[in-house]
């Protein structure tokens, strides 16, 4: 029978190559989703939030920089502009509804991606953060790419808004149920619009869990939120943050 391995040899082998990075990020997330799944599938045993405390903890137990990490872990990370792109495919099944949704969704998403960007610069501002905090805070409710990208273009810190984006998609994918049924909201469409423009892609991810329909609409508002905070972010901001500052 052939022998196996110790631990500290694979260990050894795995910290050699790129493949260490990939190896613990999709660990996590296996051990994560199976406590998510002991846990039937509760959003406050969110998967995200369980696979990123457990890799933080290790690369801080190891010494192990976020750069050696990161240079196995960009593979995933390169796989999510095409499941991002995959996500037309339920979207195209909801077509006839969307046609006959058009003007309230876009009413929707004006309302959502403003009252998004305004309140969380207004509550920087109000609670003494700096001009630069501001900036780095208001695109939260964007998908990661467009949010960075925002915030550096504007003074801001896009490692700090990388985390503030993170933190507000898990927020909101194990605060929503709660707040929907608080509301009354049953509709799938609605929930599943509202969950993409304030969560994004891990809003996303948790409405695909609920129900296809509910998904395919995640994916549109996520989308359309981050197109439409690309353009209003640059001028909502400054405006908004200069005039709270007098």
């Amino acid at each position: 029978m052939r022998e196996i391995p110790p631990f500290g040899l694979i260990w050894v082998y795995l910290s050699a190559s790129p493949l260490l990075g990939l190896t613990l990020t999709l660990c996590a997330y296996v051990v994560a989703y199976w406590i998510y799944g002991r846990c039937k599938f509760s959003p406050l045993a969110n998967p995200v939030a369980i696979a990123i405390a457990l890799v933080s903890t290790v690369l801080l137990i190891s010494g192990m920089p976020y750069s050696e990490y990161f240079a196995g872990a960009q593979f995933v990370h390169f796989l999510l502009g095409p499941a991002t792109v995959a996500l037309a495919i339920p979207l195209a099944r909801q077509l006839p509804r969307l046609r006959s949704s058009f003007l309230p969704l876009l009413c929707g998403l004006l309302a959502g991606s403003a009252t998004a960007i305004v309140s969380a610069v207004t509550l920087t501002v109000l609670l003494g953060g700096s001009y630069q905090l501001a900036v780095s805070i208001g695109p939260k409710s964007a998908t990661t790419p467009i949010a960075m990208g925002v915030a550096e273009k504007l003074g801001g810190l896009p490692a700090l808004t990388a985390v503030l984006v993170i933190s507000t998609g898990i927020f909101g994918a194990i605060a929503a149920r709660f707040l929907f049924n608080r509301m009354r909201i049953d509709s799938a469409e609605v929930r599943g619009f509202a969950l993409g423009v304030t969560s994004h892609g891990i809003g996303t991810a948790r409405a695909f869990q609920v129900s296809p329909e509910m998904g395919a609409f995640a994916g549109l508002g996520m989308g359309l939120n981050g197109v439409l905070t690309a353009f209003l972010a640059p001028w909502l901001i400054p405006v908004f943050a200069g005039l709270l500052a007098r």
